[in-house]
């Protein structure tokens, strides 16, 4: 059905692209016999070959952006599934580069649909028409999305695909992640500054302000640490009454309002992600920046309290007077 053809229909974008199964063997001939029961990393050769495969679509310069992204769809498709002609079409609601997780959303479905198709694992149908993968399954979905990862970021934390493979909050401490299991809402505005960013010069900008200034930035990572672990207490400590969610929630609102200023002295706010905070501000709702910052999205804290008018005004004021 396929002719002999492997395909990616990108559907949002109006954009396609295809490779002959034949040249797919030549340039990874190893890959004949997958073992989808096993995630491996891409070496270093074969992901030179998977580049040139990806090269040869001639990408618009403009979207020369999504070059990784297919290129950890040709490493994982063939790993798991191997020569078999296909069509895969992906379909999004999330922006991307906006510091949402959206290259880790993507490596998970495409991991998840993948593995799906394959007898490594026994899915459950009985969840109204969803497929439901058991804990040991999603480790495995997981894993294989952290290679998609590796490809598109090089050395990525895990924390993205981790959250989008199994939901909930993580904590991340030395390389160990950690699901944790909120015991209350909370309930986030999202507001995408459509600011684009460069993560790898953001990080790396970090990293200089921490030669230049060692002693004042470790002292700025060891107060993120604190806040990291006050605000873990916090959502996994039960609420007994509304009364308690309110002060849970004030606390809240103050770590993000502190994590904020954080950021600001780490050098990755930006102008944009600026005017969203006083904007919030005049509502008395405290945000801060998501990702790597820089642009990108701003997380607004929703109180259980808010009125429901005030949420209006705010979504109004953000739509059409935005400022930046």
């Amino acid at each position: 059905a396929n002719d002999g053809v492997l395909k990616i229909k990108l559907n949002d974008m109006g954009l396609e692209f295809s490779w002959p199964i034949e040249k797919i063997k030549d340039a990874l001939p190893d890959l004949g016999n997958p073992l989808s029961s096993q995630p491996q990393s891409c070496p270093h050769d074969l992901m030179k070959s998977i580049a040139s495969l990806v090269e040869e679509q001639n990408l618009p310069e403009a979207k020369i952006g999504l070059a990784s992204g297919l290129s950890a769809f040709l490493w994982m498709y063939t790993s798991i599934h191997g020569y078999k002609p296909a069509t895969a079409i992906v379909t999004s609601t999330l922006p991307l580069g906006s510091g949402l997780g959206s290259s880790a959303a993507f490596c998970v479905s495409l991991s998840a649909a993948l593995i799906a198709l394959t007898s490594a694992v026994n899915l459950d149908f009985g969840h109204k028409g969803w497929l439901s993968f058991s804990e040991d399954n999603l480790e495995l979905v997981n894993k294989w999305a952290y290679e998609g990862e590796k490809i598109i970021h090089g050395k990525p934390s895990g924390i993205d695909n981790t959250v989008s493979t199994f939901g909930n909050m993580i904590m991340f401490k030395s390389g160990k992640l950690t699901l944790m299991k909120s015991s209350m809402p909370v309930k986030m505005l999202i507001t995408n500054t459509k600011v684009g960013r460069n993560t790898k010069a953001l990080v790396a900008g970090v990293s200089e302000r921490t030669l230049r200034h060692p002693e004042a930035m470790n002292a700025v990572f060891t107060a993120v640490d604190s806040i990291s672990k006050e605000l873990s207490s916090i959502i996994q400590s039960p609420a007994a009454d509304p009364l308690s969610l309110t002060e849970k929630e004030e606390k809240l609102e103050e770590l993000m309002e502190m994590n904020q200023g954080l950021l600001q002295c780490m050098g990755v706010s930006h102008v944009s992600i600026e005017t969203v905070l006083r904007t919030t501000l005049k509502y008395k709702l405290s945000s801060k920046l998501t990702g790597a910052g820089g642009g990108g999205c701003v997380l607004t804290l929703l109180p259980t309290c808010i009125l429901l008018f005030l949420c209006y005004a705010l979504f109004f004021r953000i739509l059409f007077f935005p400022s930046f």
